[in-house]
C-alpha cells in the first residue's frame, strides 16, 4: 500500500509539473503563431513540440480573445490577425454592420435577396425563378480565368440550378498586360466550354492599384421548375456529405504558384505535377444538380474557409449542430503530403470542387448510386444534431467550433507568409 500511495504521489507530482510546463508552452508559442512571420514548423522546432499542436493553440488563443481583452483592445487584436491572415472577405460583424443593412429591398419579385452563408440569390423573372451569384478570384494567379468561371458556376450547381450564361469582370495591372488578358480570355472561354455555359458580356480593363490580376464572374441561370437548395436547410437526424476531397483547390494552387517555395519544403516535381492535376476537379456542376436531384436539404461549395467554415454557416443557418469525424474526411493522399509540407490544416483550406451536404437517410444510396455513376466519391462524415456550431472528433478529442471566422483562411495565411507578384 506504502509502495502504491508513493507511485500514486509521484505520478500527480508529475502530472501537475508536465500541465503546468504546457501551460507555460502554450503561453509563449500560441502568441508566436498568429503572427504570420514564421511556419508552424519553424515555431514548433524552436520551442518544441509538433505544428499540428502549434496550431490548436493559435485556433484556441484566437477564439478565447474576448476573454483576455476589453472591448477595444480586443477589437485591435482581431484587426491585426486579420490584416496578418486575411484575403478578400469582411468578417461577419462588418458584414452586419456595414453591408448588410444597405442592399435590403422590397421587390416583390426578390424570393432570396442578400443573406451570409446563402451564395445565390433567387429573383422571379416571368414564369420562371432567375438564380444568380458573383464571386472574385483573387488567390491564384496561374489558370485564374478557367478558375474563376468555375468557381461561380459551382455555387449556382450547389443550389440545384444548372448555370448557363456568365459575365466576366477582368482587371489586369498594365496597360501592357494585353498577352496575360489574352490568355485569361482564352481560359474563361475554355472553362465555359467544358460546362456548356455562354459569356454573354462583362468588363476589360487595367488598374496601376493592383499587383496581379483579378477576375470577377456573374454567373446566370434558371430553375426551370427545379426546387433550389439553401444553405439552411440542414434537418436533425440528416447526414453530412462530402464529395471528392478536401482541401483540393488550394492544394493545386500551391502546386501552380508557389512551386518554388514547394520544392523548398520538400516537395519533389512529381508531386508538384500531382497537386497541379488537383484543379481539373474542380467543377461540381454534375454532382450538384444529381444531389439535389435526389434530395439534399442543404448544399455548399466549399471555398474560402474550408470544410469547416462551410459546415458553420450551414449550422448556423439551419439552427443545428454538425458532428464530423475527422478520421472519416476524404484527404487525398497528396493533399496530405502538401498539409504535411506548408503545415496547413485541410479542414481550413480552401477547396473548390468538394460540396458539403445534408441528407436523410433515406435518400443516402439512391444518392450515392447516382454519384458512382458520374465517378464522383462520397464521404459519409457525420450528422446533424440538435444543438449549435461544429463538433470535430479528431485525435481523441473534440473540438467545438461556434465562430464564424469567414475572413480567415489557410490559403491566405501562406499568402501572408509567402507573397507572391
Amino acid at each position: 500500500m506504502r509502495c502504491g500511495k508513493i507511485a500514486t504521489m509521484k505520478r500527480s507530482l508529475y502530472e501537475a509539473a508536465f500541465k503546468a510546463k504546457v501551460t507555460q508552452d502554450k503561453a509563449k508559442v500560441a502568441p508566436k503563431a498568429t503572427n504570420a512571420e514564421m511556419t508552424m514548423a519553424q515555431i514548433a522546432s524552436k520551442f518544441g513540440g509538433h505544428p499540428h499542436q502549434v496550431c490548436q493553440w493559435r485556433d484556441q488563443l484566437v477564439s478565447t480573445l474576448p476573454e483576455l481583452f476589453p472591448d477595444e483592445e480586443r477589437s485591435r487584436k482581431r484587426i491585426w490577425i486579420r490584416r496578418k491572415f486575411s484575403m478578400s472577405k469582411f468578417s461577419l460583424d462588418t458584414l452586419q454592420q456595414r453591408v448588410f443593412p444597405f442592399v435590403q429591398a422590397e421587390d416583390p419579385d426578390i424570393i432570396l435577396g442578400a443573406a451570409f452563408g446563402e451564395d445565390v440569390a433567387l429573383t422571379r423573372v416571368g414564369g420562371d425563378i432567375l438564380a444568380s451569384h458573383v464571386d472574385p478570384i483573387v488567390g491564384a494567379i496561374g489558370h485564374i480565368g478557367w478558375l474563376a468561371v468555375h468557381v461561380a458556376c459551382n455555387d449556382l450547381a450547389a443550389s440545384g440550378i444548372p448555370p448557363r450564361w456568365v459575365q466576366l469582370l477582368v482587371l489586369v495591372p498594365r496597360l501592357e498586360d494585353e498577352e496575360l488578358l489574352e490568355n485569361i480570355m482564352r481560359d474563361a472561354s475554355h472553362a465555359a466550354s467544358e460546362i456548356n455555359v455562354a459569356i454573354i458580356g462583362g468588363h476589360t480593363g487595367y488598374s496601376s492599384g493592383i499587383s496581379r490580376p483579378l477576375v470577377a464572374v456573374t454567373a446566370l441561370g434558371t430553375a426551370a421548375g427545379r426546387k433550389p437548395v439553401r444553405t439552411g436547410g440542414a434537418r436533425v437526424g440528416d447526414h453530412v456529405l462530402v464529395t471528392k476531397g478536401v482541401a483540393l483547390e488550394g492544394t493545386a494552387i500551391l502546386a501552380q504558384d508557389f512551386a518554388d517555395v514547394a520544392r523548398k519544403l520538400g516537395l519533389s516535381d512529381d508531386e508538384l505535377e500531382e497537386g497541379r492535376r488537383v484543379m481539373a476537379a474542380v467543377s461540381v456542376v454534375p454532382e450538384g444538380l444529381a444531389l439535389a436531384q435526389y434530395g439534399a436539404t442543404a448544399m455548399h461549395d466549399v471555398t474560402r474557409g474550408g470544410l469547416l467554415e462551410t459546415l458553420l454557416e450551414i449550422a448556423l443557418l439551419s439552427h443545428v449542430g454538425i458532428e464530423v469525424d475527422y478520421a472519416k474526411l476524404p484527404i487525398p493522399t497528396i493533399v496530405a503530403r502538401f498539409a504535411e509540407a506548408f503545415h496547413f490544416d485541410p479542414l481550413k483550406m480552401i477547396s473548390s470542387g468538394t460540396l458539403a451536404l445534408t441528407l436523410p437517410p433515406e435518400h443516402l444510396e439512391a444518392a450515392r448510386a447516382a454519384l458512382t455513376a458520374l465517378g464522383v466519391p462520397l464521404a459519409d462524415v457525420g450528422q446533424v444534431t440538435a444543438g449549435k456550431g461544429v463538433y470535430v472528433r479528431r485525435d481523441g478529442q473534440v473540438m467545438h467550433y461556434t465562430e464564424i471566422r469567414c475572413e480567415e483562411d489557410e490559403l491566405a495565411r501562406l499568402w501572408a507568409l509567402y507573397p507572391r507578384g
